[in-house]
Protein backbone atom coordinates (compact mmCIF):
# COMPACT_ATOMS: atom_id res chain seq x y z
CA UNK A 1 0.00 0.00 0.00
CA UNK A 2 2.95 2.31 0.68
CA UNK A 3 3.85 2.64 -3.01
CA UNK A 4 0.23 3.29 -4.03
CA UNK A 5 -0.65 6.18 -1.72
CA UNK A 6 0.90 9.49 -2.75
CA UNK A 7 -1.70 12.04 -1.69
CA UNK A 8 -3.94 12.09 1.41
CA UNK A 9 -6.85 14.40 2.14
CA UNK A 10 -7.87 15.53 5.63
CA UNK A 11 -11.08 17.17 6.85
CA UNK A 12 -12.84 18.04 10.09
CA UNK A 13 -16.57 17.54 10.46
CA UNK A 14 -19.31 17.78 13.08
CA UNK A 15 -19.01 19.83 16.24
CA UNK A 16 -15.64 21.47 16.78
CA UNK A 17 -13.42 20.20 19.58
CA UNK A 18 -10.20 21.58 21.10
CA UNK A 19 -7.31 19.62 19.62
CA UNK A 20 -8.67 19.29 16.08
CA UNK A 21 -5.96 21.66 14.85
CA UNK A 22 -3.33 19.57 16.59
CA UNK A 23 -4.66 16.49 14.78
CA UNK A 24 -4.57 18.25 11.39
CA UNK A 25 -1.01 19.31 12.13
CA UNK A 26 0.00 15.74 12.97
CA UNK A 27 -1.58 14.43 9.76
CA UNK A 28 0.14 17.07 7.61
CA UNK A 29 3.54 16.55 9.22
CA UNK A 30 3.23 12.78 9.05
CA UNK A 31 2.56 13.12 5.32
CA UNK A 32 5.68 15.28 4.99
CA UNK A 33 7.70 12.68 6.91
CA UNK A 34 6.57 9.90 4.55
CA UNK A 35 6.99 12.10 1.43
CA UNK A 36 3.26 12.30 0.76
CA UNK A 37 1.16 15.27 -0.30
CA UNK A 38 -1.46 16.40 2.23
CA UNK A 39 -4.59 18.15 0.99
CA UNK A 40 -6.68 20.11 3.49
CA UNK A 41 -10.41 20.04 2.74
CA UNK A 42 -12.31 23.03 4.09
CA UNK A 43 -15.81 22.87 5.63
CA UNK A 44 -15.95 19.12 6.00
CA UNK A 45 -18.01 17.06 3.56
CA UNK A 46 -19.52 20.19 2.03
CA UNK A 47 -16.05 21.33 1.02
CA UNK A 48 -15.43 17.87 -0.39
CA UNK A 49 -18.45 18.30 -2.65
CA UNK A 50 -17.44 21.85 -3.63
CA UNK A 51 -13.74 21.16 -4.30
CA UNK A 52 -12.61 23.46 -1.50
CA UNK A 53 -9.09 21.98 -1.32
CA UNK A 54 -5.69 23.38 -0.35
CA UNK A 55 -2.22 21.85 -0.14
CA UNK A 56 -0.95 21.61 3.44
CA UNK A 57 2.77 21.48 4.15
CA UNK A 58 4.71 21.05 7.37
CA UNK A 59 5.18 24.82 7.46
CA UNK A 60 1.54 25.72 6.71
CA UNK A 61 0.42 24.02 9.95
CA UNK A 62 2.90 25.81 12.20
CA UNK A 63 1.52 27.60 15.26
CA UNK A 64 -1.82 25.76 15.20
CA UNK A 65 -1.22 23.12 17.89
CA UNK A 66 -2.27 25.55 20.62
CA UNK A 67 -5.38 26.88 18.88
CA UNK A 68 -8.91 25.75 19.65
CA UNK A 69 -11.52 25.05 16.99
CA UNK A 70 -10.46 23.95 13.51
CA UNK A 71 -8.81 26.15 10.90
CA UNK A 72 -10.19 23.83 8.20
CA UNK A 73 -13.63 24.72 9.59
CA UNK A 74 -16.65 22.46 9.85
CA UNK A 75 -20.12 22.49 8.28
CA UNK A 76 -23.18 20.30 8.00
CA UNK A 77 -23.79 18.91 4.52
CA UNK A 78 -27.30 17.78 3.63
CA UNK A 79 -26.07 17.00 0.12
CA UNK A 80 -23.44 14.52 1.34
CA UNK A 81 -26.19 12.54 3.05
CA UNK A 82 -27.52 11.67 -0.39
CA UNK A 83 -26.02 9.01 -2.62
CA UNK A 84 -25.63 11.58 -5.39
CA UNK A 85 -23.72 13.90 -3.07
CA UNK A 86 -21.32 11.17 -2.04
CA UNK A 87 -20.81 10.22 -5.68
CA UNK A 88 -19.86 13.82 -6.45
CA UNK A 89 -17.46 13.88 -3.48
CA UNK A 90 -15.78 10.65 -4.63
CA UNK A 91 -15.44 12.07 -8.13
CA UNK A 92 -13.76 15.22 -6.79
CA UNK A 93 -11.32 13.16 -4.74
CA UNK A 94 -10.36 11.12 -7.79
CA UNK A 95 -9.96 14.19 -10.00
CA UNK A 96 -7.71 15.81 -7.39
CA UNK A 97 -5.54 12.70 -7.32
CA UNK A 98 -6.27 12.06 -3.65
CA UNK A 99 -5.65 8.39 -2.80
CA UNK A 100 -7.01 8.24 0.77
CA UNK A 101 -8.89 10.35 3.28
CA UNK A 102 -8.53 11.11 7.00
CA UNK A 103 -11.70 12.37 8.69
CA UNK A 104 -11.63 14.00 12.12
CA UNK A 105 -14.90 14.11 14.06
CA UNK A 106 -17.54 12.01 15.80
CA UNK A 107 -20.06 9.30 14.94
CA UNK A 108 -21.82 11.33 12.24
CA UNK A 109 -18.48 12.01 10.56
CA UNK A 110 -17.58 8.32 10.70
CA UNK A 111 -20.96 7.29 9.30
CA UNK A 112 -20.36 9.49 6.26
CA UNK A 113 -16.85 8.11 5.82
CA UNK A 114 -18.09 4.54 6.08
CA UNK A 115 -20.69 5.14 3.36
CA UNK A 116 -18.08 6.74 1.11
CA UNK A 117 -15.86 3.69 1.51
CA UNK A 118 -18.68 1.18 1.03
CA UNK A 119 -20.12 2.84 -2.07
CA UNK A 120 -16.90 3.86 -3.81
CA UNK A 121 -14.16 1.74 -2.27
CA UNK A 122 -12.27 4.84 -1.18
CA UNK A 123 -9.72 4.28 1.63
CA UNK A 124 -10.82 6.21 4.73
CA UNK A 125 -9.52 6.38 8.32
CA UNK A 126 -11.15 8.29 11.18
CA UNK A 127 -9.78 10.19 14.17
CA UNK A 128 -12.25 10.62 17.09
CA UNK A 129 -12.68 14.27 18.07
CA UNK A 130 -15.70 15.19 20.18
CA UNK A 131 -15.95 16.71 23.63
CA UNK A 132 -18.68 14.19 24.59
CA UNK A 133 -16.23 11.24 24.65
CA UNK A 134 -19.08 9.05 23.39
CA UNK A 135 -17.25 7.04 20.72
CA UNK A 136 -16.90 3.34 21.41
CA UNK A 137 -13.51 1.70 20.95
CA UNK A 138 -11.37 4.49 22.38
CA UNK A 139 -10.79 5.48 25.99
CA UNK A 140 -10.68 9.18 25.13
CA UNK A 141 -11.66 11.43 22.25
CA UNK A 142 -9.85 14.62 21.27
CA UNK A 143 -11.33 17.65 23.06
CA UNK A 144 -12.81 15.78 26.00
CA UNK A 145 -10.05 16.57 28.50
CA UNK A 146 -10.10 20.27 27.62
CA UNK A 147 -13.89 20.42 27.97
CA UNK A 148 -13.69 18.72 31.37
CA UNK A 149 -11.21 21.29 32.64
CA UNK A 150 -13.39 24.12 31.33
CA UNK A 151 -16.45 22.70 33.09
CA UNK A 152 -14.68 22.07 36.40
CA UNK A 153 -13.27 25.60 36.37
CA UNK A 154 -16.76 27.01 35.79
CA UNK A 155 -18.33 24.89 38.54
CA UNK A 156 -15.60 25.95 40.99
CA UNK A 157 -16.57 29.57 40.35
CA UNK A 158 -20.27 28.81 40.66
CA UNK A 159 -19.67 27.07 43.99
CA UNK A 160 -18.13 30.25 45.37
CA UNK A 161 -21.36 32.16 44.88
CA UNK A 162 -23.50 29.17 45.90
CA UNK A 163 -21.69 29.02 49.25
CA UNK A 164 -21.94 32.77 49.74
CA UNK A 165 -25.73 32.83 49.35
CA UNK A 166 -26.89 29.37 50.52
CA UNK A 167 -27.94 28.56 46.99
CA UNK A 168 -28.63 25.37 45.09
CA UNK A 169 -27.20 25.53 41.57
CA UNK A 170 -28.23 23.28 38.71
CA UNK A 171 -25.40 23.33 36.18
CA UNK A 172 -26.18 21.99 32.70
CA UNK A 173 -23.27 20.57 30.72
CA UNK A 174 -23.10 19.10 27.22
CA UNK A 175 -23.95 15.45 26.72
CA UNK A 176 -27.05 14.75 24.66
CA UNK A 177 -26.66 10.97 24.72
CA UNK A 178 -23.64 10.44 26.98
CA UNK A 179 -22.93 11.53 30.53
CA UNK A 180 -19.12 11.42 30.55
CA UNK A 181 -18.69 15.18 30.94
CA UNK A 182 -21.32 15.39 33.68
CA UNK A 183 -20.07 12.37 35.59
CA UNK A 184 -16.38 13.19 35.52
CA UNK A 185 -16.71 16.94 36.05
CA UNK A 186 -19.25 16.34 38.80
CA UNK A 187 -16.87 14.07 40.69
CA UNK A 188 -13.97 16.44 40.02
CA UNK A 189 -15.90 19.48 41.26
CA UNK A 190 -17.47 17.72 44.26
CA UNK A 191 -21.09 17.90 43.07
CA UNK A 192 -23.79 16.66 45.42
CA UNK A 193 -25.70 14.96 42.60
CA UNK A 194 -25.21 14.14 38.92
CA UNK A 195 -27.95 13.41 36.40
CA UNK A 196 -26.99 11.64 33.17
CA UNK A 197 -28.84 10.12 30.18
CA UNK A 198 -27.55 6.58 30.82
CA UNK A 199 -29.36 6.40 34.15
CA UNK A 200 -33.03 7.03 34.85
CA UNK A 201 -32.67 7.95 38.49
CA UNK A 202 -35.85 10.01 38.56
CA UNK A 203 -36.56 13.13 40.57
CA UNK A 204 -37.44 11.13 43.68
CA UNK A 205 -33.86 9.89 44.14
CA UNK A 206 -32.52 13.38 43.50
CA UNK A 207 -34.89 14.90 46.05
CA UNK A 208 -33.87 12.25 48.57
CA UNK A 209 -30.20 13.13 48.06
CA UNK A 210 -30.87 16.84 48.48
CA UNK A 211 -32.93 16.31 51.61
CA UNK A 212 -30.17 14.11 53.01
CA UNK A 213 -27.59 16.80 52.26
CA UNK A 214 -29.67 19.46 53.96
CA UNK A 215 -30.14 17.34 57.10
CA UNK A 216 -26.38 16.79 57.14
CA UNK A 217 -25.95 20.55 57.42
CA UNK A 218 -25.14 21.51 53.85
CA UNK A 219 -26.34 25.03 53.09
CA UNK A 220 -25.47 25.00 49.40
CA UNK A 221 -25.35 22.33 46.73
CA UNK A 222 -24.30 21.75 43.14
CA UNK A 223 -26.23 19.41 40.83
CA UNK A 224 -24.58 18.67 37.47
CA UNK A 225 -27.09 17.82 34.74
CA UNK A 226 -26.20 16.44 31.30
CA UNK A 227 -28.31 18.16 28.62
CA UNK A 228 -29.75 14.82 27.49
CA UNK A 229 -31.03 13.87 30.95
CA UNK A 230 -34.84 14.02 31.06
CA UNK A 231 -35.96 14.25 34.67
CA UNK A 232 -37.82 17.32 33.43
CA UNK A 233 -38.55 18.68 29.97
CA UNK A 234 -35.55 20.95 30.55
CA UNK A 235 -33.33 22.08 33.37
CA UNK A 236 -35.54 25.09 34.16
CA UNK A 237 -38.59 22.87 34.68
CA UNK A 238 -36.47 20.69 36.94
CA UNK A 239 -35.45 23.74 38.97
CA UNK A 240 -39.11 24.74 39.35
CA UNK A 241 -39.99 21.27 40.61
CA UNK A 242 -37.25 21.38 43.24
CA UNK A 243 -38.34 24.83 44.35
CA UNK A 244 -41.92 23.68 44.80
CA UNK A 245 -41.00 20.57 46.78
CA UNK A 246 -37.92 21.47 48.81
CA UNK A 247 -37.67 24.36 51.24
CA UNK A 248 -34.54 26.08 52.38
CA UNK A 249 -32.74 26.61 49.09
CA UNK A 250 -32.47 29.60 46.79
CA UNK A 251 -32.33 27.85 43.41
CA UNK A 252 -30.39 29.03 40.37
CA UNK A 253 -29.68 27.54 36.94
CA UNK A 254 -26.47 27.89 34.94
CA UNK A 255 -26.28 26.52 31.37
CA UNK A 256 -22.62 26.40 30.34
CA UNK A 257 -23.40 25.90 26.64
CA UNK A 258 -20.78 26.36 23.93
CA UNK A 259 -18.14 27.70 26.29
CA UNK A 260 -17.32 24.00 26.72
CA UNK A 261 -16.22 23.68 23.08
CA UNK A 262 -13.81 26.60 23.03
CA UNK A 263 -10.37 27.42 24.31
CA UNK A 264 -6.84 26.23 23.78
CA UNK A 265 -6.53 22.45 24.01
CA UNK A 266 -4.99 20.94 27.13
CA UNK A 267 -1.59 19.27 26.98
CA UNK A 268 -3.31 15.89 27.09
CA UNK A 269 -5.49 16.71 24.07
CA UNK A 270 -2.51 18.03 22.11
CA UNK A 271 -0.52 14.87 22.76
CA UNK A 272 -3.51 12.61 22.05
CA UNK A 273 -4.25 14.43 18.78
CA UNK A 274 -0.60 14.13 17.73
CA UNK A 275 -0.52 10.39 18.46
CA UNK A 276 -3.79 9.70 16.64
CA UNK A 277 -2.81 11.86 13.65
CA UNK A 278 0.41 9.91 13.18
CA UNK A 279 -1.50 6.66 13.77
CA UNK A 280 -4.00 7.50 11.04
CA UNK A 281 -1.33 7.98 8.36
CA UNK A 282 0.54 4.86 9.42
CA UNK A 283 -2.71 2.85 9.31
CA UNK A 284 -3.39 3.96 5.74
CA UNK A 285 0.16 3.05 4.72
CA UNK A 286 -0.36 -0.40 6.24
CA UNK A 287 -3.36 -0.84 3.97
CA UNK A 288 -6.05 -0.30 6.61
CA UNK A 289 -9.35 1.38 5.78
CA UNK A 290 -12.83 1.87 7.20
CA UNK A 291 -11.35 2.09 10.71
CA UNK A 292 -11.07 4.60 13.52
CA UNK A 293 -7.74 5.22 15.22
CA UNK A 294 -8.34 5.28 18.97
CA UNK A 295 -6.45 4.81 22.20
CA UNK A 296 -6.99 1.96 24.66
CA UNK A 297 -4.90 1.52 27.80
CA UNK A 298 -2.47 4.14 26.41
CA UNK A 299 -1.94 2.12 23.21
CA UNK A 300 -2.97 3.48 19.78
CA UNK A 301 -5.34 0.99 18.17
CA UNK A 302 -7.54 0.50 15.08
CA UNK A 303 -11.27 -0.15 15.48
CA UNK A 304 -13.79 -0.87 12.71
CA UNK A 305 -16.19 2.01 12.06
CA UNK A 306 -19.08 -0.37 12.67
CA UNK A 307 -17.90 -0.98 16.23
CA UNK A 308 -17.17 2.68 16.90
CA UNK A 309 -20.51 3.91 15.60
CA UNK A 310 -23.08 1.26 16.43
CA UNK A 311 -22.00 0.00 19.85
CA UNK A 312 -22.69 2.28 22.82
CA UNK A 313 -19.73 3.16 24.99
CA UNK A 314 -20.26 1.69 28.47
CA UNK A 315 -20.74 3.95 31.48
CA UNK A 316 -17.93 4.09 34.03
CA UNK A 317 -19.78 2.41 36.91
CA UNK A 318 -16.75 2.60 39.18
CA UNK A 319 -16.85 6.40 38.96
CA UNK A 320 -20.53 6.39 39.90
CA UNK A 321 -19.64 4.28 42.94
CA UNK A 322 -16.93 6.80 43.88
CA UNK A 323 -19.49 9.60 43.64
CA UNK A 324 -21.92 7.81 45.94
CA UNK A 325 -19.20 7.37 48.56
CA UNK A 326 -17.76 10.89 48.38
CA UNK A 327 -21.11 12.67 48.65
CA UNK A 328 -21.90 11.21 52.09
Amino acid sequence: MLEKIKKIGVLTSGGDAPGMNAAIRAVARSCAYFNLDCIGIYRGYQGLIENDFELLTARSVRNVINRGGTFLKSARSAEFRTKEGREKAARNLTRAGIDALVVIGGDGTFTGAMLLQQEHGFPVVGIPATIDNDINGTDYTIGYDTALNTVVDAIDKIRDTASSHNRLFLVEVMGRDAGDIALNSGVGAGAEEILIPEEDKGVEQMMYSLEKSRKAGKTSSIIVVAEGEKSGKNIFELADFIGENLEGYDIRVSVLGHIQRGGAPSCYDRVLASRLGVGAIEALLRGESNVMIGITNKIVTSVDFEVAIKEQKPLDKELRRVLNITTV
